[in-house]
């Protein structure tokens, strides 16, 4: 994972590299997959996400496209 100031930066940086620009997302966006993902993790009942439940959270985060799409 990268960090970028602006959508500019991620263009000049891959332009300067040949690379293909990939998945972006927001820092709101990234906060809400954490927060989820991890507010639980040290609870004795935890259990890992289903697919569905992860696919369900990158949609409510505005994920989507083909990169976060699971199955």
């Amino acid at each position: 994972m990268l960090l970028f100031r602006s959508e500019g930066h991620i263009d000049a940086w891959c332009r300067a590299r040949g690379q293909n620009r990939g998945a972006v997302f927001t820092p709101q966006q990234m906060w809400v997959v954490a927060e989820e993902w991890f507010s639980r993790r040290l609870a004795p009942d935890w259990r890992r996400h289903t697919p569905e439940e992860a696919q369900s959270l990158f949609e409510r985060a505005g994920l989507t496209g083909d990169f976060w799409r699971l199955s």
